[in-house]
């Protein structure tokens, strides 16, 4: 048995488990995601992070994302923002700004800090693909208010990618929703070649959206980073809201902005939550 050092911080209620890899990790993290993730058994969590050294000189460090079932993540918003913290507050990484190798490429990260602690983080979460064998759906061109039936219904989906694959459904009221039903049939659903996070919204305003998400290989989460972008751009490509909106989620609000150069920015908070040692 090891003993594995590790920090769970959330951005916006979406947790995550931290692990400083940087010298190596011990065993197959694929494998052990699941079981640090598991709320009953394990430390309990919706993903599990490890920041790696970078394979190129153009960023800082890596961020590798495990989601809870151990199926591995290109990008997470709220995952980034906590790493930003992460490496700050520890004293492994201070860069300002901090590039930050993913799977989706190398972001750029701007952390607000106070007291010698990073309280609020900014990313620059790169430009929304639209293109739909890039997002990936089975489809070619763009996937813009497209008819899609999901169990029995036919709904109006927007698909677009924030680094990974996204489908966005507005809806007028997302409480009622029964998203333990019609997430898993999203997720799985033959148009979505690698899976699909998905976003039901119902615009409160031209500034004010209101969403919940079912993530890919973690089921409902309290927010998604990612997604809260993919539902801002979203919402302002199909005239219902302006591109500088505040997103709210059960787990709390990002601000999301869609510059005219079409990069998006997204801001909220990162919270240490514990840190601890458990044997893998």
């Amino acid at each position: 048995m090891t003993t594995l050092s590790f920090a769970k911080l959330h951005g916006t209620a979406n947790d995550f488990i931290y692990v400083d890899a940087r010298e190596g990790f011990p065993g197959d993290p694929a494998a052990l995601a699941p079981r640090l993730c598991d709320r009953r058994r394990g430390v309990g969590a919706d993903g599990l992070i490890l920041v790696l050294p970078p394979s190129n000189g153009d960023a800082h460090c890596r961020m590798v994302i495990y989601n809870a079932d151990g199926s591995r993540a290109e990008m997470c918003g709220n995952g980034i923002r906590g790493l930003a913290k992460f490496v700050h507050d520890r004293g492994f990484l201070r860069a300002s700004p901090l590039r930050v190798e993913t799977d989706a490429g190398v972001k750029t990260v701007h952390t607000e800090v106070a007291n010698g602690r990073v309280v609020r983080v900014t990313v620059d979460m790169g430009l929304p693909v639209w293109e739909g064998r890039a997002i990936p759906v089975a489809s070619d061109g763009e996937v813009i208010e497209r008819p899609l039936e999901v169990a029995g219904q036919t709904y109006r989906v927007t698909c677009v990618s924030m680094g990974n694959p996204h489908c966005v459904v507005f809806v007028d009221d997302v409480a009622a929703l029964p998203l333990a039903v019609l997430g898993p049939r999203f997720e799985h659903h033959p148009f979505f070649p690698r899976r699909v996070n998905t976003e039901f919204v119902r615009v409160a305003g031209r500034e004010r959206l209101v969403m919940r998400v079912w993530e890919r290989g973690a089921g409902e989460t309290m927010a998604c980073g990612t997604g809260a972008c993919a539902v801002a751009v979203a919402a302002a490509r199909t005239g219902r809201a302006a591109r500088h909106v505040v997103v709210v989620l059960p787990g709390g609000e990002l601000e999301i902005d869609w510059r005219d150069d079409d990069r998006v920015l997204m801001t909220g908070d990162a919270v240490d939550v514990f840190e601890g040692r458990i044997e893998v």
